[in-house]
């Protein structure tokens, strides 16, 4: 049962009510007129609303990888054990360099039987002469000349197998005492080191001991996920961005599509070149990948930062007039690349404000 002082209190809260509602029709009513002063008509941008073809971004993370075309692997020739390691990972060689000096044993090996063949040929050499002077006199047979002339050459193959082995296994840069000098075979950054001083080389080693880039241009990986397979294609523009340089977009064309999935994560890689003449992307760099690509679909667009977002929804200032200006809510169905699509509240021709339009907003709506 409601008493007498209740009803006093609702009746007395109704007209409180009422004149608050009354308040904001007239403060509404009050800022319907606003007009651009020849001052502000100088920082405010007006833009032209029109029908354009969306965009869509795909947001992917990658690394930054060498470019393997521009990449050289140093490999060891012989066995033994690295004596001194002159460069280090991230040092910028020049073609001929000495990277790394070992002592080997099969290098003192060649030297020796280099020697011993040496011998042969001047021995077998001294023996064709006498065979063929003898032959020629009439004293020796033809026998005998033939013989000391396959056993010369036999001394000479055996020879230039040697010097052949030097050649291949050290390139000139080998002495009797075994020492073999490792030298850059093109100029770079030193991006992959495998050995240390002291350490041994065996025959069957199958790794590099260093690795060249020149870092002129570097590859992204990026990894796809299944679902978003259908949003990639080759040709389509990506914008890269480092956690090293947050404000600079490096920018590419995805150049390449796997063909299988990666078995570990279930992803598909794809391969973005990038120029990098300031040396600034590094190998093993992570990045952020945004794939740009055009629908099909249409839409109204008007630049993003016309856009003003308040109360969880999204605004414009339509322009008119100097005296003649609107706050309309929009529908925005996506932003990329700086432009807003708008899915409801602006046609064709519209003109909007894009700069500096929150001074009239505010005017307007009485903020």
């Amino acid at each position: 049962m409601i008493t007498k002082h209740q009803v006093s209190a609702i009746c007395l809260s109704a007209v409180f009510l009422l004149a608050a509602c009354k308040g904001k029709v007239e403060q509404a009513a009050e800022s319907k007129q606003v007009c651009i002063s020849d001052t502000l008509a100088k920082i405010i941008t007006i833009d032209t609303a029109k029908v354009t073809t969306m965009k869509n971004e795909l947001n992917l993370s990658g690394e930054v990888a060498n470019d393997d075309n521009n990449v050289v692997k140093v490999f060891p020739f012989s066995s033994g054990q690295v004596v001194e390691v002159k460069v280090s990972i991230g040092d910028k060689v020049s073609r001929g360099q000495t990277l790394a000096v070992m002592r080997s044993a099969d290098i003192a090996g060649n030297y020796t039987d280099l020697s011993s063949t040496q011998s042969d040929v001047s021995v077998t050499k001294r023996q064709l002469e006498q065979a063929e002077y003898l032959y020629k006199s009439g004293i020796a047979s033809e026998r005998d000349y033939t013989e000391a002339k396959e056993n010369y050459n036999k001394a000479v193959a055996a020879n230039t197998k040697v010097k052949s082995q030097l050649s291949i296994n050290g390139g000139g840069n080998t002495s009797a005492n075994g020492m073999l000098v490792i030298k850059a075979p093109q100029s770079g950054y030193i991006v992959e080191k495998n050995i240390t001083s002291g350490s041994f080389i065996r025959q069957d080693n199958g790794g590099s001991m260093f690795t060249i880039s020149d870092l002129k241009d570097v590859w992204i990986w990026a990894n796809v996920f299944e679902s978003d397979i259908s949003k990639v294609k080759a040709g389509y523009t990506a914008k890269v961005t480092t956690l090293a340089y947050p404000d600079k977009v490096f920018t590419g064309k995805v150049n390449e599509i796997s063909s299988v999935l990666d078995p570990d994560n279930k992803v598909m890689k794809i391969k973005i070149a990038l120029p990098n003449p300031d040396m600034l992307l590094k190998p093993q760099m992570f990045t952020n990948v945004v794939i740009t690509n055009s629908e099909n679909a249409q839409s109204v667009s008007v630049p993003a930062k016309a856009i003003v977002f308040d109360n969880s929804k999204n605004f414009v200032v339509i322009y008119n007039g100097k005296c003649d200006l609107k706050v309309q809510e929009v529908s925005v169905i996506k932003t990329v690349d700086d432009v807003a699509y708008i899915g409801a509240g602006l046609r064709p021709g519209d003109k909007v404000i894009s700069k500096n339009q929150l001074l009239l907003y505010d005017a307007i709506t009485g903020n």
